[in-house]
């Protein structure tokens, strides 16, 4: 079959997003902190816009009233400056319409904000790091091990222990890494598992629990057993046939578990880099007058305008410059189409949150018992953006509530029907499973079956392992492990 070229003409449809469209998109998702990254980026990039502060204000207020008096002849000459001529001037009134719909951002009226400034000491005299586990331990290897050969061995060990505290190779892999012997890399190891903190360096979490009873003095015979012989038992709480294969009471069994309770399971965590993270709300919920008013979070977002020195420049560029003029004017589109995309993503967020808190009104006011479901459909078919939308708007994003601060994402379950077509969220009955268990009679724990019977009883028909889920997803363990653990704690 002859192969050709050719040309040929069809009519397809495609969904294309425009710059504009793109970066409201992109902006939707973002957190404060991630949003005022991103303002301060096109602050940089683009000469169009500045930041609105209360000293540029001020600086223009002074300069407009040292030049409220030109002459006759001065003002003829500048009014024929700032305006381009016919020449010049093709799009110029287009630009002052596209502008014109933006004249909220272009407010020149003068704000006043006093504050008074402090001088803090300088951020590279406060800054302080607390040490890892590793250098904690190389820090007590260099005071133990004085041969080179054996700091070396003991720096190559520590560099193999997890955040737990466990050693993540073996002795063989690391003694052909070093290139001395296994009995070398052994004896190194024992005097690790005595630093601080205790058990660190160890394969496994017996062996971490019997160097922390060796160096704690703990000589009990029958402890010793439970952790070497019966650990598996002891994990899942299968005490009856502990006690019965070590020949012990419940009295006897629980005082060596409660001793086993002291031991650190994971020795390196005493060190771990975690930190507690603090979340910035991206909108605020307050109760005014018995009314639920509802805020974006603008703490610490800079207000934005387009500079005025450069709009008087893009005016003078159309009939001296052609090439500054067209680089001015696309940064002019661009600053105005950011600043839109900043007052659409501000609406969007604000319309999200003011439905959510009239969906939610009886959760604010009452209580986790009178949440309600909500999806993300329903929402975005409220406020009239497409369901990718409203889920943009929703991720990573916090509500600051008389209740405490949630996530968007809190607010959305999936909904349940009761007996009489009531819609109720799968949060609600994840609360009352929980109540229901923390208020159960502890020597008799309701099973699984017999939750599902109480919240049939109360219009909440859900099936047996519908409960175990929820049970799970709340980390309570099932009834006989919680009967088990209420027998060796009342003994």
């Amino acid at each position: 079959m002859a192969m050709k070229q050719r040309l040929d003409q069809k009519q397809v449809q495609k969904l294309i997003l425009a710059p504009a469209l793109q970066q409201a998109i992109k902006l939707l998702p973002l957190t404060n902190l991630e949003l005022i990254e991103v303002i301060d980026n096109e602050l940089a990039q683009n000469p169009m816009l500045e930041e609105d502060t209360p000293e540029k204000r001020l600086q223009e207020e002074v300069e407009s009233t040292a030049s409220e008096e030109p002459s006759a002849a001065s003002e003829g000459e500048s009014g024929d400056q700032a305006l381009p001529t016919e020449e010049g001037a093709e799009g110029w009134e287009e630009d002052f319409e596209l502008e014109a719909q933006f004249q909220e951002y272009f407010d020149d009226g003068f704000r006043p904000s006093f504050t008074e400034r402090k001088e803090i000491p300088s951020l590279e005299n406060i800054l302080a790091k607390s040490p890892s586990l590793w250098d904690h331990l190389n820090w007590q290897a260099n005071l133990t091990f004085f041969e080179k050969t054996d700091r070396e061995v003991a720096q190559l060990i520590i560099g193999n222990i997890n955040e737990d505290g466990y050693l993540s190779a073996t002795e063989e892999e690391l003694a052909a890494s070093a290139g001395v012997s296994v009995e070398k890399v052994q004896a190194i190891r024992e005097k690790i598992k005595l630093f601080d903190p205790v058990g660190v360096g160890s394969l496994n979490l017996r062996e971490a629990l019997l160097v922390q009873m060796s160096y704690r003095g703990i000589g009990d015979e029958m402890t010793r057993r439970i952790v070497e012989d019966y650990l598996p038992l002891l994990e899942k709480s299968d005490f009856g046939q502990l006690a019965r294969s070590l020949g012990l009471s419940w009295a006897e069994l629980k005082n060596r578990i409660d001793t086993i309770k002291t031991l650190d399971p994971a020795p390196g965590r005493k060190y771990s880099q975690e930190k507690a993270s603090y979340i910035l709300p991206d909108v605020l919920v307050t109760k005014e007058d018995d009314e639920l008013k509802v805020t974006v979070n603008e703490e610490g977002m800079p207000r934005l305008r387009i500079n005025s020195y450069y709009r008087r420049l893009l005016a003078k560029a159309a009939k001296e410059n052609p090439d500054a003029y067209q680089f001015l004017k696309d940064k002019l589109k661009k600053a105005l189409w950011f600043l839109r995309s900043l007052d659409q993503r501000h609406q969007t967020v604000y319309k999200v949150a003011k439905y959510i808190v009239d969906k939610q009104r009886e959760f604010f006011e009452k209580g986790m018992d009178y949440i309600k479901p909500l999806t993300l459909l329903e929402i975005a078919q409220a406020i009239g953006v497409h369901e990718s939308t409203a889920g943009r708007v929703v991720a990573n994003k916090f509500m600051a509530t008389p209740w405490g601060v949630y996530p968007f994402k809190y607010f959305f379950h999936k909904s349940l029907s009761g007996d009489y077509g009531e819609e109720i969220s799968s949060l609600k009955i994840k609360e009352k499973i929980r109540k229901l268990i923390e208020g159960e009679e502890k020597s008799r724990p309701l099973s699984d079956v017999e939750i599902e019977e109480i919240l049939a009883r109360n219009n909440l028909k859900i099936a047996r392992r519908t409960v175990a889920k929820y049970r799970q997803q709340l980390g309570i363990p099932p009834s006989h492990i919680r009967k088990r653990k209420f027998i060796m704690e009342g003994n």
